[in-house]
């Protein structure tokens, strides 16, 4: 059975929130708010409400008893310049918006307290904080609730803010179709990749004999001598995260769900991005060869989501297959190109080339390489390209096999040389005739980065919390933790949060098993949140992008420690104390066996470097073994005291054995920080 919120219903009789409420608890259906969820089976009893309530004959009872009310001297005798008035402040309650916009700001414009808006948004099942961007359907539920209009600016997108010139129009003689750009989602495990794999292998165009390497994130299949382009980015995260650049790039989503599985967690968000993001959605129905596989009740479970399958009269297309048997593999592919065939995708060759970059990379031998995905146009060897605060000629293109190539046309995804610098993944990337113009485009941009990053407001962490409690710019504790079970996390979460007080909440705002990872790091940089580590690490892209965006990840071993550490800093407690400091790790790629010491790890360091006077800990999978003081450092019979990355060395733990080939060894040491409050 579908569900369908409250607000919509609303929308789409052309009726306020309220009188729908209204309506749901008249016929003693409990509903809470606006963002409530009910049955079809309901919406349609109050369609026909609505319907017989404007039907002919109400109409002409509402005409009558406008007649009477017409015939009140009092409603003709109404002062011209009243109504003028009446006209005037009706104007004034039309609040102009642009997005995006935070809680701040949002309530600065309608003249409300932040603190009061942001219990309004905990009504409505929505958990934010003063500096959280607020997408337009909770702004429209927010002014609906304090019974205000607003406009929306159309939002410039990065698109747009970055475009040089005016947009160019392309005349209808010149759009040719052009192949739709897919992308694959849903939950892990469910066979995203395999999918991938079996579609690489089998229908991408000119694969040689003995397999396809595959050297950039997109490639082409080919059906029925129709091309489909590939994002190879599977999973909502990158999808989602190239789409908050602004860099909207994908024409249709595969919605990839396991059919002795079901919906889970991952294939929620999947849908909700993919939704959020307008684009046509194709479920393929996995793994329809095990035993156990329902692939009816996937398609229930589809229809909580209003995703109704076509043989159930919806409109949303659903192919079993099986990844790994090759079933209907075909007849999947086939569907995209009726679903691009419906959509009339359409682009102009034959002008200067626009489109986004998929990733970039800064080469050893080849200097900075970016991946670019043609949108419209053709790229040509020669251009000179404006991507963000970069630019460049474009010296060599090459395809997903290598391969030397000229021209690049729409849909077409290119590795690209020639750029003064790495651009970011997601970055507008432009054509232009003047190759001076694109050169100080560029460096006007950088210097404005540079004078961002300056003014930029630092991120909370634990030394500076007590003091933007005291001055009132913190009213929350967003966190995140991460654990190396899920026991300890249920231990830690309820600690945490009782720790919370009238001046400052704890608000635990995601948790999760495993090593601290990019996407925590960029969860706690939005939330502006701290990450709590409980026997677990980040790895290195983790560390980067934290150094970068400033958010702080604290590790323990102990859950009071934590806990101490997080009531010290709400009580301005805090006082000068040892900060771990990681200085380098190493790869354990052998381990011998020396009679009276014990095992040493045959170990390579990767980055960083190791001293003999450094504590080390063993990483398995991300969590953490032991932690203990090095016994011996060699490079080949020599005992060093000091040993950089790229070079190979022994290493021996204290008192400890239980080193396997592939563990981790993390080298940290100490050093003392004043706090400043």
């Amino acid at each position: 059975m579908g569900k369908i919120r409250v607000y919509n219903l609303a929308h789409e009789l052309d009726m306020d929130s309220k009188e729908i409420i209204d309506i749901l608890n008249d016929l003693d259906i409990e509903v809470s708010s606006h963002m409530s969820t009910i049955t079809d089976e309901t919406a349609e009893l109050v369609k026909e409400m609505y319907n017989s309530a404007t039907s002919p004959g109400a109409e002409e009872t509402i005409e009558q008893e406008q007649t009477v009310e017409d015939a009140k001297p009092e409603a003709v005798e109404q002062d011209d310049s009243v109504q003028a008035a009446e006209e005037v402040e009706a104007k004034e309650d039309i609040i102009e918006i642009e997005t995006p916009i935070t809680v701040k700001e949002f309530a600065e414009k309608i003249d409300k307290a932040p603190n009061s808006l942001i219990v309004d948004l905990m009504n409505l099942g929505v958990m934010a904080n003063v500096n959280q961007n607020l997408d337009q359907d909770t702004l429209e539920l927010l002014a609906a609730e304090a019974e205000i209009k607003l406009k929306f600016k159309s939002a410039v997108s990065q698109t747009e803010s970055q475009r040089v010139g005016p947009e160019i129009t392309d005349k209808a003689e010149d759009l040719k179709l052009r192949p739709p750009i897919v992308t694959v989602m849903g939950h892990v495990d469910h066979g995203k990749t395999t999918l991938l794999d079996v579609i690489r292998q089998s229908r991408v165009a000119g694969s040689e004999a003995g397999g396809i390497t595959q050297h950039i994130g997109a490639y082409q299949a080919e059906v029925n001598n129709k091309k489909i382009t590939f994002i190879d980015t599977p999973g909502h995260e990158a999808f989602t995260a190239m789409r908050a650049r602004g860099a909207q790039i994908t024409d249709i989503a595969i919605l990839v769900v396991a059919a002795d599985d079901g919906i889970m967690p991952q294939t929620e968000e999947a849908i909700n991005h993919a939704k959020a993001a307008g684009i046509p959605i194709i479920v393929a129905i996995n793994k329809i060869d095990k035993a156990n596989a329902q692939p009816e009740r996937v398609k229930q479970e589809l229809t909580e989501y209003g995703l109704v399958p076509e043989d159930w009269g919806g409109d949303t297309i659903c192919v079993p297959v099986s990844a790994l048997q090759e079933q209907n593999i075909d007849e999947l592919l086939e569907m995209v190109i009726l679903v691009a065939e419906m959509e009339e995708l359409k682009a102009n060759p034959d002008r200067l080339a626009e489109g986004i970059v998929i990733e970039a990379e800064l080469d050893k031998g080849r200097g900075p390489v970016a991946t670019i995905l043609i949108k419209n146009g053709t790229l040509k060897v020669g251009d000179t390209l404006l991507a963000g605060t970069t630019c460049g000629r474009v010296r060599a293109m090459f395809n997903e096999y290598g391969e030397n190539v000229n021209l690049a046309g729409p849909a077409a995804a290119v590795e690209v040389l020639g750029f003064n610098d790495v651009p970011d993944a997601g970055n507008f990337v432009q054509v232009l005739e003047d190759e001076k113009q694109a050169r100080d485009i560029a460096a006007e941009r950088q210097a404005k980065k540079r004078q961002a990053e300056l003014q930029q407001d630092a991120k909370v962490s634990l030394e500076d919390l007590y003091k933007q409690i005291q001055e009132g710019e913190v009213k929350e504790l967003n966190i995140i933790i991460k654990a190396d079970v899920q026991g300890s996390i249920e231990a830690l979460k309820a600690s945490l949060i009782r720790l919370g007080t009238d001046e400052v909440t704890v608000n635990v705002i995601h948790t999760g098993v495993g090593a601290v990872n990019e996407t925590d790091v960029n969860l706690a940089s939005a939330s502006n949140a701290i990450i709590i580590g409980f026997s677990v690490r980040p790895d290195n892209n983790a560390l980067k992008v934290a150094e970068k965006e400033k958010v702080d990840i604290r590790t323990y071993r102990v859950i009071y420690k934590a806990l101490e550490d997080i009531k010290d800093a709400m009580a301005g407690l805090l006082d000068p104390e040892l900060k771990e400091e990681v200085t380098g790790r190493a790869e354990v790629r052998a381990t011998f066996k020396v009679p009276d010491v014990g095992i040493i790890a045959g170990a390579y360091i990767n980055d960083g470097h190791v001293n003999r006077n450094y504590e080390a800990r063993l990483l398995r999978d991300g969590v953490v073994i032991h932690e203990g003081k090095i016994s011996s450092l060699k490079r080949f019979e020599n005992d060093v005291k000091e040993v950089q990355s790229g070079y190979e060395c022994g290493i021996g733990i204290e008192n400890y054995n239980d080193i396997k080939e592939g563990d981790i060894i993390e080298f940290y040491t100490y050093r003392e920080i004043k706090r400043s409050l």
